[in-house]
């Protein structure tokens, strides 16, 4: 009987830091690279601040780039999985590149630093989509050396395309991220249960985690679409703004983790959690 690589160990070990019993809750934070400081609360500008109060409302992983990992070594050391971001993009640069991710990090100095896990961005439809390709397969190869996973956020803009949000368009790039060896892959949230299904259907076994996107108008409203992944059959949500721009993140957090680990009704914990 063969036994499996110390490399395979390693990968299933950390996928399971990230996702607990096959779902997972992941705080993003490259929006200072990807959008600006701007996008941040004032009282949320500082890393180690906001990565407090999502450590303590119960997220499972946070994702940043490799500065950001260094800057608050001290609160997310043993406290949650660490997933560090190597490709990435600001929003300054020339128009023509805005479909462009560049390096941002390396591997090695994310194992280095204890990562759990690394996150590389595919625009897959855009005019720089063979760029992309390479480097994720360049990343992809370094991170099987290591036993790491991958996640890619698998991310569907381009010239052609009309509607990011397309259940076909989303779809397609969910299997095109599972076809190119992702081992977990963010996406967008198509508009509905049944057609995040189909996105779900399409990655053939590699966990689908929603992108949390922009700001929702209530809380109860992101909680909902929450319930809903979980019901699609995907893994769970990687959320940004709609923790770090609520006034409180911590109680946030905290519902979210309750709707997509516990399978508790969205509007009960709004109300016990005075989101309402």
């Amino acid at each position: 009987m063969s036994h499996e690589t110390y490399t395979s160990i390693g990968k299933k070990m950390r996928i399971s830091r990230i996702l607990k019993n096959g779902r997972s809750v992941i705080f993003a934070m490259d929006h200072g690279m990807e959008h600006g400081p701007d996008e941040f609360p004032k009282e949320h500008l500082n890393p180690k601040i906001i990565l407090k109060k999502v450590i303590e409302g119960g997220a499972d992983a946070i994702m940043v780039n490799i500065g950001i990992a260094a800057l608050t070594w001290d609160v997310w050391a043993n406290n949650v999985a660490l997933i560090v971001k190597v490709t990435g993009k600001t929003s300054i640069r020339p128009k023509d590149e805005t479909l462009l991710q560049s390096p941002t990090g390396i591997v090695e100095d994310a194992v280095k630093i204890g990562a759990d896990g690394i996150a590389a961005t595919v625009y897959w439809g855009s005019q720089y989509e063979h760029i992309m390709m390479e480097q994720f397969v360049e990343i992809a190869a370094i991170c099987e050396e290591y036993g790491m996973p991958v996640l890619q956020l698998a991310y569907p803009r381009g010239p052609e395309i009309q509607n990011r949000y397309d259940p076909r368009i989303v779809r397609y790039g969910a299997r095109a991220a599972a076809e190119i060896g992702a081992d977990i892959i963010k996406t967008y949230w198509t508009g509905s249960k049944e057609s995040f299904a189909s996105v779900v259907e399409a990655a053939s076994g590699v966990p689908v985690l929603m992108s949390g996107g922009p700001k929702t108008d209530t809380p109860l409203e992101f909680l909902k679409v929450a319930r809903d992944v979980i019901e699609a059959g995907g893994a769970g949500v990687v959320v940004g703004r709609n923790v770090f721009q609520r006034s409180d993140p911590v109680t946030m957090m905290r519902a979210i983790v309750r709707v997509v680990h516990k399978d508790e009704d969205p509007e009960e914990v709004a109300r016990e959690e005075g989101l309402v």
